[in-house]
């Protein structure tokens, strides 16, 4: 068990680079503008043989009780009740700042353990300032620049106690798990699933509802949510890695440079989601941009599933799910069956049969069908509704095989497969989901030229 990190401090003191440089890749979005960070985001860390779990947070900030900053400090706060040790972060080229000196009372008062960190130290430039944070009484302050990796060695032996501290709760709880050598569920890898729409479409509000806390910010602003927050999660014995993203607009409405890199962000959560949940408003059903994220997750090759979110706020609600389900079967007629959920992540409703259509259709995006049963189908589907002619001669299909899972895809072995029109591979494509109960998912099929590769093999 490792012992747990949160990073603190005000806005655009260097918090998000020292995260990326602890976990070791650039997960937590950096930019010069102050505030980047919202929702506070977890990860694995490592810093010379030290493991441990670190916290990232917003920078915190003196504001009004019902302000967006006032929240985005409520989850920092929250971060440090949950942490082992707080780095507290200021900027040693500016010094100590009198927001500094509040916050570093805030943490006296609350008697946690703190690390002083004088970030952005490299340099002469640098080390001014760090003298400085002495008068914060929270101990000798380590200067380090996140940036370039420098002062990290001094960071470790800072660290170091509490990961002392923490081995020698995990040896007193050794005798409590020698006898159990069976592989737990604990060892399984999660499910990626990940939660995609338009900006204040409910996706954090929905997110918090599932994990059962207020882990992410929400509001009544939209475009809250910054990063792609990660949250390790379990439902009904399922463990599930669940992805909270930005809101992705239409591409002409994005003009700052930070919305550009969390849609990136949001692009590549998609990338490497297993099942998506895309959420749209009930009340304004299935805009021209909800369609276009669609079509996106589907290029990509996941699983979907569509969450009809503020369905507590519908009023016509047999005509608002009929309208989905025909405007989806017109607009996406490639995921056909794919499963429409009416939910509300304000109160819950709709969440446990949502989450099982998750599971389910995860089931179908890993389905692998035989080889023999593959071709048996082939030859009635070719007996019942030959392919056209070509040349005045019957197109042959020979072939067929499932060359891969997630999503299903097939490969289609033809003397001619140029020659096969668009509307026959669709054909056997619908065919394949309504026979294979393919339901909801992609499905790639792939022409390919040669004779059957078994024909020959006795």
């Amino acid at each position: 068990m490792s012992f747990t990190v949160a990073i603190i401090g005000r806005p655009n003191v260097g918090k998000s680079t020292l995260f990326n440089r602890l976990v070791g890749q650039r997960v937590a979005l950096v930019d010069d503008t102050p505030g980047v960070t919202r929702d506070r985001r977890e990860g694995n860390a490592r810093l010379g043989d030290l493991e441990f779990r670190v916290i990232d947070t917003a920078g915190l900030e003196d504001a009004p009780d019902a302000s967006l900053s006032a929240r985005m400090r409520q989850q920092a706060e929250r971060a440090i009740d949950d942490a082992d040790v707080v780095l507290m972060v200021i900027d040693s080229r500016i010094g100590v700042t009198p927001m500094d000196s509040h916050f570093g009372a805030l943490l006296r008062r609350r008697r946690v353990p703190v690390i002083l960190v004088a970030n952005k130290a490299e340099g002469r430039s640098g080390t001014a300032g760090a003298y400085e944070a002495f008068e914060l009484g929270l101990g000798d302050p380590i200067a380090i620049s996140a940036e370039h990796g420098e002062g990290l060695t001094d960071l470790f032996d800072a660290l170091l106690p509490y990961a002392k501290a923490e081995a020698e709760a995990d040896a007193d709880d050794a005798d409590a798990g020698e006898e159990d050598d069976n592989i737990t569920t604990d060892e399984l890898k999660p499910l990626q699933l990940a939660i995609i729409g338009r900006p204040n479409v409910g996706k954090s509000t929905l997110a918090n509802r599932l994990i059962g806390e207020d882990r992410l910010l929400t509001g009544p602003e939209a475009g809250i949510t910054r990063d792609a927050i990660a949250i390790d999660w379990e439902w009904r014995g399922n463990k599930i890695k669940l992805v909270d993203t930005a809101g992705l607009r239409r591409k002409a409405r994005i003009e700052e440079k930070l919305e550009k890199l969390s849609v990136g962000e949001t692009l590549r959560t998609i990338r490497f989601a297993e099942i998506v949940i895309l959420v749209v408003d009930a009340t304004d059903l299935l805009e021209r941009q909800d369609l276009a994220i669609g079509r996106l997750i589907e290029n990509e090759g996941r699983a979907m599933v569509i969450a009809l979110n503020k369905w507590d706020l519908v009023s016509n609600k047999p005509e608002i799910l009929q309208e989905a389900q025909y405007i989806l079967e017109k607009s996406l007629p490639q995921l056909q069956g794919i499963p429409v959920i009416p939910i509300s992540g304000a109160t819950g409703q709709g969440l446990d049969k949502m989450m099982q259509a998750v599971l389910d259709t995860y089931a179908i995006w890993n389905i692998h069908v035989p080889t023999p049963k593959l071709n048996r189908w082939l030859a009635a589907v070719q007996e019942r509704h030959p392919p056209p002619l070509v040349d005045g001669r019957r197109l042959r299909l020979r072939f067929m095989s499932q060359a891969n899972i997630r999503p299903p895809t097939f490969a289609l072995f033809s003397s001619k497969p140029g020659d096969l029109p668009d509307a026959y591979r669709r054909y056997l494509v619908n065919l394949l989901r309504a026979d294979f109960g393919l339901t909801g998912v992609p499905i790639r099929m792939m022409l390919r030229k040669g004779k059957n590769p078994f024909a020959d093999k006795d």
